[in-house]
Formats: C-alpha cells, sequence, structure tokens
C-alpha cells in the first residue's frame, strides 16, 4: 500500500509512518500551551521534520475529553501561519487536524497537503468536497458523539463491528463527493468515545481493520488508557507505555502512528517494522 499525491509518497510496503503531532492549542490534554505561540510550534514542526517525522499533523483546536468548540476565526489565526511558514521550511506533507471544511480549504492553500478529520467526515458536510477539490489524502477517524460528550459513558453492542461500519460510511463519503479511492486513510479513534476497556480492545484487534484495505492510522500517544494501566500515571510520565501500544499496534498493522515523541517513537517503530517485516 502506497499513498501517492503531488510531490509526496508515503510507502506503507517499506516502513511505518510516523505522524508528529503539533499542537496549537492552550488547553491540549498532553501538551497544551507549549508550542501555543507560532515561533515555538515552526521551531517544533522543523525539530519533528528533523527527528524523523514523515508528517506533521498541525492542529489549533483541543478535542480532549469535555472541550469547546473554537471558533473558525480563532483556528485559523493559530494555524495558518504556521502552516505557511512550515511548508517551506520542510519538505514532508503537512496535516490539517480540523473538522471543519473552511478551515481544510484555507490550509490546504496556505502549504497543507493532508486532512485529518476526527468526525469521520460527519460534522461538515462540505468536507468531502474540499478533499476531493485538492486531490489530497484525508484520514476518516471513528468518534462516538463530541469531544465535549464522547467520554461520558459510551456504549457498543459490538465495538469493533459499529466502528467498521462507521468507517464504512466514511468511505462511502468521501467516495460519493469524489475522493480517489487510494487516497482514504482509517482511524479506530483511540480515546474518542471509547472506555479503558475498548481501547485495548481496539488494540488487540486492530488487524481486523485491514478488512477495509486501507491504510490504518492510530493515535495512542500518552492517552488515559495509557496512565490507567500504569497506575494512574500522568499525561508525561506515559512515556514507555505509548511506546509499548505503539509497538503491539505495528504488529497488528498499524500503517501510521500519530505520536508526540518523534524521535523516541521513530527508534521503536524501526524496531517494530525490523521484527515484523524480519528484515532492516
Amino acid at each position: 500500500m502506497k499513498l501517492v499525491w503531488g510531490n509526496f509518497t508515503l510507502d506503507f510496503s517499506q516502513k511505518t509512518c510516523i505522524m508528529g503531532i503539533l499542537n496549537i492549542t492552550p488547553d491540549s490534554f498532553s501538551d497544551g500551551g507549549r508550542f501555543f505561540d507560532p515561533a515555538s510550534a515552526i521551531d517544533r514542526g522543523i525539530q519533528m521534520a528533523e527527528e524523523g517525522a514523515d508528517v506533521v499533523d498541525i492542529g489549533g483546536e483541543s478535542t480532549r475529553p469535555g472541550s469547546e468548540p473554537l471558533s473558525v476565526k480563532e483556528e485559523l489565526r493559530r494555524t495558518i501561519p504556521v502552516i505557511e511558514t512550515l511548508s517551506r521550511e520542510i519538505d514532508i506533507p503537512l496535516s490539517i487536524d480540523t473538522y471543519k471544511s473552511e478551515v481544510a480549504k484555507r490550509a490546504l492553500d496556505a502549504g497543507a497537503s493532508m486532512v485529518n478529520d476526527i468526525s469521520g467526515l460527519r460534522y461538515d458536510h462540505a468536507m468531502p468536497e474540499v478533499v476531493a477539490e485538492y486531490k489530497v489524502p484525508v484520514a476518516i477517524m471513528h468518534m462516538k458523539g463530541t469531544p465535549k460528550d464522547m467520554q461520558k459513558n459510551p456504549v457498543y453492542e459490538a465495538l469493533i463491528p459499529e466502528i467498521m461500519d462507521y468507517l464504512r460510511g466514511g468511505i462511502r463519503l468521501a467516495m460519493e463527493s469524489g475522493v480517489s479511492e487510494d487516497k482514504v486513510i482509517i482511524d479506530p479513534g483511540i480515546g474518542f468515545g471509547k472506555t479503558f476497556e475498548h481501547n485495548l480492545e481496539i488494540i488487540h484487534r486492530l488487524e481486523e481493520f485491514t478488512l477495509l484495505e486501507k491504510p490504518i492510522l492510530i493515535g495512542p500517544s500518552r492517552k488515559a488508557f495509557i496512565g490507567k494501566v500504569l497506575g494512574d500515571l500522568p499525561p508525561e510520565d506515559r512515556f514507555e507505555g505509548t511506546a509499548a501500544v505503539i509497538a503491539v499496534s505495528i504488529m497488528n498493522g498499524a500503517n501510521i502512528v500519530r505520536v508526540h515523541d518523534v524521535s523516541e517513537m521513530s527508534r521503536v517503530a524501526k524496531l517494530a517494522d525490523a521484527i515484523k517485516r524480519m528484515r532492516i
């Protein structure tokens, strides 16, 4: 499997790709505020490219549990200047992490070349058309509810089948709007409307998502279920737990891992790839 578009290629037959997280927010659950200043965000984006990121995923709105929606105007104010500068400074794809079509369009005009939509194309009906117009890859994620209420007792009758049906629906929405079938990525949505047990089950059964025949993105970095397993550790102490989940996810079929700690998780991914493929 490959993603090929514009001047970019992500070849999943060769390696697991690293997506670095760049939160330009004051309130994200793990690194909120660290890169809220544009200069700090730009420096961090350049650093992630130097550390081995294959993609930098730029988001201006926190979607942590309980978070409130952000205005389009403020999201644009936070993200566009950073995207404009980074697109000139580094030569890897920039992804815009948004569910708003106007933000996606402006970001793609500014130099982004991917869209990461946590709503799975459900929140803004114009989003699939924007992706199709720009001929870029899109990550379709599963989420139950909204960031504000998603962790209020999420219940499933059949977890994996329900997530897969939702992702199939997102794929259909993309195809019906003219998105190329080979530019769709799927993400089961770790931590988005999932209990502790649900997250563990998704990681354990991740290989089942290969039935959808799309690259699989997984984003467990520093999330609460890791802290719970390790004795209620705070986000800054979930490094080793994240590494373990990344390694298991790669063995179970992940093609892209979305992480905060790019340098270290690149090494984790390289070793997991070597074991899985039995070659360096």
